[in-house]
């Protein structure tokens, strides 16, 4: 089977399992959702969706919270991962849009890319979900996926992504940005998951693929 039909045959089982996947992470407008997104690295959503309540009633606004203190962004967010790190770009990111974008989160990848702790994956995800331009953001999970699926060779995420936006239609990149995300967390975790029994890897992924995946569990399972 070629990566092509695989693609096709993925898109399908994704439909059917999720044909309008909602976007997991809280926000009502381009600049909360940039921030909760600036928040999700290494955090879950759910943990995002905890935080920013709290947050966002500090300040929602570019110019608001580019008012509020590190300590007291920080005091905010501190049960994500990073969080220092991250209560400093807020703050700085705030500030940038404040002074240099008119209080506005501008709708061009490349400028996204250069706010403080704003990177590729980040402003594509606000690009596709916000703007609604056609994006693929490829994180560590959908990076797995598509090594596991055999839609990529799986060498670093600009080539995940280079590879996935080749087979799949440019319209339905956002979307299927999401399903896969949504199938991973229900279907296909990254330990102790039986390929074989996958709906997807179960014919996807190769036999070296599931040899390799059984002997790293067992050597997992040993080392305990």
């Amino acid at each position: 089977m070629t990566r092509a039909d695989k693609a096709k045959r993925v898109a399908t089982i994704l439909d059917e399992l999720y044909p309008a996947p909602p976007i997991p992470l809280d926000h009502d407008s381009p600049y909360t959702l940039l921030v909760a997104v600036l928040l999700s690295a290494q955090t879950t959503d759910v943990r995002v969706n905890l935080v920013t309540p709290g947050l966002f009633a500090l300040a929602r606004t570019p110019e608001a919270m580019a008012e509020i203190s590190v300590e007291n962004i920080l005091a905010e967010i501190r049960t994500c991962g990073l969080a220092p790190t991250k209560a400093k770009n807020i703050r700085r990111l705030s500030e940038v849009l404040a002074t240099q974008h008119g209080g506005e989160v501008p709708a061009s990848l490349s400028e996204l890319e250069k706010l403080p702790g704003v990177g590729h994956k980040t402003a594509s995800v606000v690009m596709s979900q916000a703007f609604g331009v056609p994006a693929f953001p490829v994180d560590t999970h959908i990076h797995r996926l598509a090594a596991r699926w055999g839609l990529s060779t799986g060498k670093n995420v600009d080539k995940t992504e280079a590879d996935l936006k080749k087979l799949f239609p440019e319209d339905t990149w956002s979307k299927v940005h999401l399903q896969i995300i949504y199938f991973g967390r229900g279907h296909c975790p990254a330990r102790g998951h039986d390929l074989t029994s996958c709906p997807i890897c179960q014919w996807a992924a190769s036999k070296r693929r599931i040899a390799e995946e059984r002997r790293a569990q067992s050597r997992g399972r040993g080392a305990r």
